[in-house]
């Protein structure tokens, strides 16, 4: 095939799934909603790791694709990771997805590859560089409950509520992220029990909640896109401009990647 038919082709986005078990049966599972947005939006093509296979053929799926996306997960990072025991043991864990991402996001900014991380996809990007977390935001003195909204009485509300704005993020002025956004604060949801303690050497703070705790990051030392955000934007995307640009830059430079190398 030549060069030039080739990069006809819309780029390809790896996605890595995790393990689920339903009814003793192990699956590998990926949400509809994470792959929407690199579809519609990125308008790339997502190719499934499946990470229960284990790490040996990373270099061969990042040599077929020109992004990456860590998603966000109901499973909690492996605290062993950044040197912590478990204070969430109940938690779904998936040692699997644990051990690719950490070593592919790395891998992937080494080979140029585009990378986008949520919520989950967020806090790999943190770990993979040395970063640590704090396992329960609610119980630390001076932080916010991060966890999804809730009705008045505790109960849990419908899934759609629980995406709804919750708190604000104030962006790092000065930097590409808020030149991309076209603003320094804006109104984000909030799904999340775990977030960030310290944060790697090696990573820029891009935006931060307004308990302090950082909600956005990139590794500057490399040039190519790269960005890890706490929030869903891929929660309707359409809807929202600010997620549009999110997923449309993270697709131009799969793009210039696919018709590049």
């Amino acid at each position: 095939m030549s060069k030039t038919t080739q990069n006809s082709n819309k780029p390809f986005v790896l996605m890595t799934s995790g393990a689920r078990t339903y009814s003793d049966t192990i699956y590998q599972v990926l949400g509809k909603k994470y792959m929407d947005p690199v579809f519609s939006v990125s308008n790339c093509l997502p190719l499934v790791y499946p990470t229960c296979f284990g790490t040996d053929a990373i270099e061969q799926y990042l040599s077929m694709v020109d992004g990456v996306f860590c998603s966000g997960a109901s499973s909690n990072i492996n605290p062993e990771l950044y040197g912590q025991d478990w204070q969430t043991p109940d938690a779904l864990q998936d040692h699997g997805r644990d051990n690719v991402d950490v070593i592919l996001i790395r891998k992937a900014l080494e080979m140029g590859v585009p990378v986008l991380g949520v919520c989950r996809g967020f806090q790999e990007m943190n770990v993979a560089f040395g970063g640590d977390l704090h396992q329960k935001l609610h119980e630390v003195d001076g932080l916010m409950d991060h966890r999804e909204l809730r009705a008045a009485d505790g109960s849990e509300l419908p899934v759609p509520l629980q995406y709804d704005p919750n708190h604000s993020v104030k962006l790092v002025e000065g930097t590409w992220f808020s030149e991309l956004m076209g603003q320094n604060e804006f109104m984000v949801n909030s799904l999340h029990g775990q977030g960030i303690k310290t944060l790697a050497p090696n990573l820029q703070a891009l935006a931060h909640a307004p308990d302090g705790v950082v909600e956005a990051l990139t590794c500057p030392e490399y040039r190519q896109f790269n960005l890890g955000v706490q929030w869903h934007p891929e929660w309707e995307t359409l809807r929202n401009p600010l997620s549009i640009k999110i997923f449309e830059a993270f697709g131009k430079a799969c793009w210039q990647r696919n018709q590049t190398r």
